[in-house]
């Protein structure tokens, strides 16, 4: 017996070997690191140091923008964002116009920045109360030079109304209609030098004197549509465009920020298809078809606390009304609060 078992038990004691090993020298490398005051405060230091110099680096014009003097900014944001799609078009020679709309989604954040890194975490009250069924992910990203939006939706909560002429508006309920979307917009600033986008929508650059900017810009859309009432229809589109925006920051005083910027995309690839009551529904490229997005912000800012309103507003136009035109509205708004804290 002991012969049958004596392969297993020497197998066991070097695992446990092995276990006791890495054990001792996770142990010894906490103790250098956490009871060696020296050690551990050079590595804090160290990274302290590089933080700062990635921070304070940059190309800018410091009459114009600069950086806060401190180290810390503490921020509570409330977002509510909303999605629009309306149809309006000619059908066997009467118009009609479509509009339907989504649940609101309202999201608290809370996010804590040092030097320029940030770690943030928000929670829905309704999606946790079983309020909210839609799915959303958003990604934004303000750089001094570079800068886009991302966002995904998968949404069945639309409701809203359906009129041809000389009919009565026929309301349309909830759960008829689904869309998963996926918004894309990148831009690139030319002047970063003497204008950021950070100082109005992420706060860790400050706009000390009024300056624009042309801005490069690039969208992509792609959408999948299902409309399940008295027929089916299914709508797929992917979109592509670029163009050119100018954006602003107006510095009233010391103490206010006004921007605002405008970024028209001119697609210049499209695929749409659509099939309805079991056909297809041929869906031509019409000049101009075009992706806009435009930021809007108002932010307040007295000794180490500031607090402000920003606003994204994206909106699709593909097709044209004496046929078929659909029209893409996606938004979104948010409260900001922040203070900052430890000067550099």
């Amino acid at each position: 017996m002991y012969c049958c078992l004596r392969p297993f038990l020497y197998i066991c004691i070097h695992n446990m070997n092995r276990m006791i090993k890495k054990t001792i020298f996770i142990v010894v490398i906490a103790q250098i690191i956490f009871f060696n005051e020296g050690f551990s405060q050079n590595i804090f230091l160290r990274m302290d140091s590089l933080l700062s110099l990635r921070y304070a680096r940059g190309n800018i014009d410091t009459a114009y923008v600069k950086r806060p003097d401190t180290k810390w900014t503490i921020t509570a944001r409330t977002k509510t964002s909303g999605t629009r799609i309306e149809a309006e078009g000619i059908d066997h020679g009467s118009h009609f116009k479509s509009e339907m709309r989504s649940d609101y989604k309202t999201t608290f954040c809370l996010g804590v920045s040092y030097l320029g890194v940030t770690l943030s975490a928000a929670i829905n009250p309704a999606k946790l109360m079983g309020k909210y069924n839609d799915y959303e992910f958003s990604l934004k990203s303000y750089g001094r030079r570079f800068g886009f939006d991302l966002v995904y939706q998968d949404a069945n909560s639309f409701n809203g109304w359906h009129k041809h002429d000389g009919m009565t508006q026929l309301d349309l309920p909830d759960g008829i209609l689904s869309v998963k979307m996926l918004n894309l917009n990148a831009f690139y600033i030319l002047n970063s030098r003497r204008f950021s986008y950070p100082a109005a929508f992420s706060q860790n650059y400050i706009q000390k004197r009024s300056a624009g900017s042309l801005l490069m810009a690039f969208s992509a859309q792609g959408q999948h549509a299902f409309l399940d009432y008295t027929q089916d229809l299914h709508l797929k589109m992917t979109n592509i465009g670029i163009g050119v925006g100018y954006g602003y920051n107006y510095v009233p005083s010391k103490s206010w920020l006004l921007h605002i910027s405008a970024l028209p995309t001119f697609i210049f690839y499209s695929h749409t298809s659509m099939k309805f009551r079991g056909s297809n529904v041929p869906l031509r490229y019409n000049f101009p078809e075009t992706i806009i997005t435009g930021r809007g912000a108002v932010i307040r800012q007295w000794k180490n606390k500031f607090v402000g309103l920003t606003m994204v507003y994206n909106f699709t136009n593909i097709g044209k009304e004496h046929s078929l035109a659909i029209h893409n509205i996606k938004w979104q708004a948010q409260l900001i609060f922040g203070m900052r804290l430890r000067k550099r």
